[in-house]
């Protein structure tokens, strides 16, 4: 695997303990009472399952490809996916900041910015692990 993958990967396994803390914090929500009205909580939660789920995908796709022998520059489309990781719960936790915000604020184009970047990655990454293993056959 390239280096700078090596590392990556790495450091995104280090922000897992982030997400796992973003956890005791809607723990607290719920238990505690803490005063976010119920679409804060709703992106929050959203916010917490996507930034996990896609973290996952993005170590996924790294590794996939390494493993199946998508050339160094192609395999950086993981790398996208980890993006994605930062960009959608970005825009579900930054879009309900504020007392008691009755929809999302303008942050939420995070969200969308994310969704594009998502597919884009995926896309490149899916094609790259069928090419791959399509050569292979020849």
């Amino acid at each position: 695997m390239d280096p700078v993958l090596t590392i990556v990967t790495g450091v995104t396994i280090l922000t897992v303990i982030g997400i796992m803390s973003g956890g005791t914090f809607l723990l607290r929500i719920a238990t505690k009472g803490l005063p976010f009205n119920a679409l804060q909580k709703t992106f929050f939660r959203a916010g917490h399952a996507h930034a996990g789920v896609l973290v996952i995908l993005g170590l996924l796709c790294i590794l996939l490809q390494a493993d199946v022998g998508v050339p160094a520059e192609w395999q950086r489309a993981g790398v996208g996916v980890l993006v994605s990781a930062l960009l959608i719960p970005g825009g579900f936790f930054l879009s309900v900041l504020g007392p008691d915000p009755q929809r999302p604020n303008r942050a939420i184009a995070l969200l969308w910015a994310g969704v594009v970047v998502l597919a884009a990655s995926l896309v490149v990454v899916g094609v790259s692990v069928i090419v791959a293993g399509a050569a292979a056959l020849a």
